[in-house]
């Protein structure tokens, strides 16, 4: 039975929703809470990445908002990354077409212990931003590097991508985690908007379900935000951590089960 607004399945999902938005505001991943939550209260199949979409888009508007107000991000020098993120998600939508997105699967399960190693091993990791040893024109490119490659994996495979902006921000630019978060943030609403759109022409979305849940993802997104800005690396790093143990649950979980 699907939830329908004002039935406690419909509280409990906006709860979920709500938790999710918090993790996702900090480490990306909140699909990992969402998604499952959508089917198990009865959203068909079609429509549950959709409407995901529409109240995670809503959700991560307030991130947005709320680390680009307190680390003051200059837009202008940004742009050029952010066209990178969202060319890279088309090709990689566009990829998905011809090719089956699960032979990734294999390859994650490899990479996230490793991620998750480097990050638990080192404690000084995300906490100091470092980036202005590099060149503006070094950061540039990495950036943008960055923001293509894990584009192109939001658009063919997806889950955890904000994860990953924020990781790969973080250990190859020199960011600290709380300034790689933020820039991930935008990454991933531009990717999500892409997305998003994609949906609304397809007709693939409860829309308002999904604006109903996007209050949700709101709130747990300022909540989120709200303790990232305030305790940085120190609340950020052991939730990328959580995050990247689940995923690594979730696709070992979808291989044996062959989904």
């Amino acid at each position: 039975m699907q939830a329908v607004i004002g039935d406690p399945g419909f509280f409990v999902l906006a709860l979920l929703v709500f938790l999710a938005g918090i993790v996702d505001s900090l480490a990306g991943g909140g699909g990992l809470i969402t998604l499952p939550a959508y089917l198990a209260m009865g959203v068909p199949p079609g429509l549950v990445l959709g409407t995901n979409k529409l109240g995670s888009t809503i959700g991560t508007v307030a991130s947005v908002a709320r680390y680009s107000r307190s680390l003051k991000l200059a837009w202008e020098p940004f742009l050029p990354v952010v066209g990178a993120a969202v060319l890279g998600s088309y090709g990689g939508a566009r990829l998905a077409v011809s090719l089956d997105p699960s032979y990734l699967r294999p390859l994650l399960l490899l990479a996230l212990p490793a991620v998750a190693f480097a990050v638990f091993s080192d404690p000084g990791f995300g906490k100091a931003d470092r980036s202005s040893r590099l060149s503006g024109r070094k950061l540039l490119v990495r950036s943008t590097g960055i923001a293509f490659v894990v584009g192109v994996y939001d658009g063919f495979f997806g889950p955890g991508t904000g994860t990953f902006f924020a990781l790969g921000l973080t250990a190859l630019c020199g960011y600290g985690l709380l300034e790689a978060t933020t820039r991930a943030k935008i990454l991933n609403l531009s990717t999500n908007v892409a997305a998003l759109v994609a949906f609304l022409a397809a007709g693939r979305l409860d829309v308002r379900l999904g604006l109903a849940m996007g209050a949700a993802s709101l709130a747990g997104h300022s909540v989120g935000a709200h303790l990232g800005v305030k305790k940085g690396a120190a609340v950020i790093r052991p939730v990328v951590l959580l995050v990247c143990a689940g995923l690594f649950v979730k696709l070992a979980f979808d291989a044996w089960t062959g989904r």
